[in-house]
């Protein structure tokens, strides 16, 4: 059942007053070099000397981790190539690893989590409490226990840091952001409706019968389109997740319990290793076969849908008209459609590239930036 909850809002406290003459340094911490964290150590790396020229910002890689590894020595060439040969690193201890790159001499410091894990969500209030700013595309913070989530909020509440996850739903895109400045202005979250599931939208708009709906999982997964354990997002939980996220972002305590979730992954390949559910992916296929040909019966196309009525929330595969927006969507187009009090009668639209490595860590790095801007950063030109 869902409970009552205030809205996030970050901290908005004045920036404290610096030299701007000087360049800010901001620290910056990556946790999970993976798909998203290596596309973002390399946007980093493209953009640094610009934002340093334009901006007065010095962002200062300091340290990255893998669940077993942390490098300390980021101006190894070996490790910003993302090569496993840097001379610098030890096993992973995730304080350890946040006080190092908070440093010792005052400097701003933001860790990136880039990562899929509860055991990192759950550092983020110590973290937040100790005035380490984090930015994040990993749901399971937003998303996870309720108690969790509102400690991690009233830590950063009680620090001044700031905690941005644009990334969490929509990738790139600006969807929990705009529905963040909808209610910072008095509007009021009736209902979303969306395609919240990139993944989901590229597969189900490639499936057309003419080759088996598993030989396209596959292609996404090479792609990274997919999350790292695919079920993630077959199974509809990670649609899930950004449901729970956006129902929080508008006071609602959704937790996932409340979301009625229509699984596309079989019984038997429900449990067990990644390995183990990629090999038996042609499970899939005899199923999704019936649903297209439901599809084709009906005169619509089958899309993954996700809806929040205020109260609870339901994720499932639907069978849509031909002629209804969502079936006009594009590749790995997310479309978000929020229902408000102002937009009662005609909904406000989010809709763009809701997948992929690149676009994800640029949401990842546009929250950096906003973390720089509440210290006094200047909005730098392109």
């Amino acid at each position: 059942m869902s409970i009552a909850i205030a809205p996030y809002r970050s901290p908005l406290r004045a920036a404290p007053l610096r030299d701007v003459a000087a360049p800010l340094v901001v620290n910056v911490g990556i946790v999970g070099p993976g798909k998203v964290g290596t596309a973002l150590l390399a946007q980093l790396r493209a953009a640094t000397p610009r934002l340093l020229r334009d901006c007065r910002l010095e962002l200062r890689l300091r340290a990255v981790c893998d669940s077993r590894h942390m490098w300390l020595d980021c101006d190894d060439e070996a490790l910003n190539g993302r090569l496993h040969g840097a001379q610098t690193w030890r096993p992973t201890e995730l304080d350890e690893f946040a006080a190092y790159v908070a440093g010792e001499h005052g400097e701003a410091a933001v860790l990136a989590d880039c990562s899929a894990s509860d055991l990192v969500a759950d550092r983020y209030a110590g973290w937040l409490g100790a005035g380490i700013h984090v930015v994040t595309p990993n749901k399971r913070a937003a998303s996870g226990p309720v108690d969790r989530w509102r400690h991690i909020r009233a830590a950063a509440d009680a620090s001044g840091a700031r905690l941005h996850y644009e990334g969490t739903v929509g990738a790139g895109l600006p969807v929990v952001q705009t529905l963040r400045d909808l209610l910072d202005t008095g509007d009021e979250l009736m209902a979303v409706e969306g395609m919240l599931s990139g993944t989901l939208a590229w597969l189900l708009n490639r499936f057309d019968g003419s080759v088996p709906f598993s030989v396209l999982v596959r292609e996404a997964h090479d792609m990274g389109y997919t999350e790292p354990d695919a079920r993630d997002d077959l199974s509809g939980m990670d649609v899930a997740r950004k449901l729970v996220i956006l129902a929080r972002e508008a006071g609602v305590a959704l937790s996932l319990d409340d979301v009625a979730v229509r699984s596309l992954v079989p019984e038997a390949l429900a449990h067990g290793s990644r390995d183990a559910f990629m090999a038996g992916l042609a499970a899939l296929d005899e199923p999704m076969a019936a649903m297209l040909a439901e599809a084709r019966e009906a005169g619509g196309v089958l899309r993954h849908v996700a809806r929040f009525d205020g109260r609870q929330g339901s994720v499932g595969v639907r069978v849509v008209d031909r002629d209804h927006a969502f079936a006009h969507a594009h590749l790995t187009d997310n479309v978000v459609r929020f229902a408000t009090r102002r937009y009662c009668d005609n909904a406000l639209v989010v809709q763009g590239p809701g997948a992929g490595p690149e676009v994800t860590a640029a949401a990842v790095f546009t929250d950096l930036l906003r973390v720089a801007g509440a210290m006094g950063v200047k909005r730098c030109a392109c």
